[in-house]
């Protein structure tokens, strides 16, 4: 019987000057996992909270104009989620989202003031006409692809504004829009002392949309999706019909837009035809790129920081710190578009692949210090 003289297993010898990789604890991980979560609870008690946050916000987190800010940003961060289903997901750029935006709120608007009803019924009917608007244009538009997509999308977007504009039979306001009816709206939602309910419905509209998106994606349909974004031509030959999956999408994300439309009808009082025009599917666009295409946050960082950023802008253009400087300095930044512009113009250039992509960007830098030269 022969014996063998057990030997050490041979290391491996580390690159001098490289960092041996390290694990994050067990707990950081279990945390990593509930921080949406965490953030959702901060989020509820927001209008509870008296913190000052100078040079974000004007007042406290919870007064009422802070409260307005935060659910405007909610309510676009939402609809940039549910646009990116589109953008991100499938790949088809339309230039027509606003318009499915735009039929939740006139239409919800329009059945309350005509009609009667109450605005429970009426806001379930306006949710129906922008699924049913979607799924036609829809079934329209996808019947070409690529530029002609975008197009198709983008004329019909451009009927609906000047639909609104020519204001046929009074119905729309023309462009002075239409204001909505305080004494059809429920009590609990009209008055400044009742700006915390508007502010925890538009939290609603964005955890019903991230729900309902992470769903669809996770969900074998999204796999689909994913399968169409890739390489269509290979989903065909697989049996499957590309048109079909894509009306799903394009239907799921024009409901999401309309139930958005609604929210956005509360929160400001009234229909304005702002809403239906392409610029509006073009800021959409530009909050999808700025926070990260395709990627689970970003499109809602993306939203959350134009519509803050569009807003304290408009504040900083006006202010005299900006009316003192001269003529040079002070035209440009006294033009808040010009000001967005700017910073999206260096966050694309700095970030590849938007906000979201950040993190990333910094753990490669401190992997590329450590590294030898």
């Amino acid at each position: 019987m022969s014996t063998t003289t057990p030997t050490a297993e041979p290391t491996r010898q580390e690159a001098p000057g490289r960092a041996r990789p390290r694990s994050s604890p067990s707990w950081l991980r279990r945390a990593g996992r509930w921080w949406p979560g965490v953030l959702l609870l901060v989020l509820f008690v927001a209008p509870y909270s008296a913190l000052q946050v100078p040079g974000v916000f004007d007042g406290p987190i919870g007064s009422p104009g802070t409260l307005q800010l935060l659910a405007l940003c909610l309510v676009f961060g939402a609809l940039a989620t549910g646009y990116d289903l589109l953008v991100g997901r499938l790949g088809l750029l339309s230039f027509g989202h606003a318009l499915y935006f735009a039929a939740g709120t006139y239409a919800t608007n329009t059945i309350t003031l005509e009609a009667g009803l109450p605005f429970v019924a009426s806001a379930l009917l306006g949710l129906l006409v922008g699924a049913v608007l979607a799924a036609l244009l829809g079934s329209v538009s996808l019947r070409v692809t690529g530029i002609g997509f975008s197009m198709v999308t983008l004329a019909f977007a451009q009927a609906g504004s000047i639909l609104v504009e020519r204001d046929p039979g009074g119905i729309t306001g023309g462009e002075e829009g239409r204001a909505a009816p305080a004494q059809q709206l429920p009590a609990s939602l009209v008055g400044i002392q009742h700006t915390a309910n508007l502010y925890w419905i538009a939290l609603a509209y964005l955890v019903i949309t991230l729900v309902a998106v992470h769903w669809a994606v996770r969900s074998p349909t999204g796999r689909v999706w994913e399968g169409i974004k890739e390489n269509e031509r290979r989903v065909e030959v697989l049996g499957l019909r590309p048109y079909g999956f894509k009306l799903l999408a394009f239907v799921l994300a024009g409901t999401l837009a309309a139930l958005g439309g609604i929210v956005y009808l509360l929160l400001t009082g009234g229909a304005t035809p702002q809403t239906t025009t392409s610029d509006f599917t073009l800021s959409l666009l530009v909050m999808v790129v700025l926070g990260g295409s395709g990627s689970r946050w970003g499109p809602l960082i993306g939203g959350v920081l134009y519509t803050w950023a569009d807003h304290r802008l408009g504040d900083l253009a006006g202010s005299g710190s900006v009316a003192g400087l001269p003529a040079a300095l002070r035209v440009p930044l006294s033009q808040p578009m010009f000001l967005l512009g700017a910073i999206f113009v260096v966050v694309v250039y700095v970030l590849p692949g938007g906000v979201v992509r950040l993190p990333g960007h910094l753990r490669e830098a401190r992997t590329s210090k450590r590294s030898p030269g």
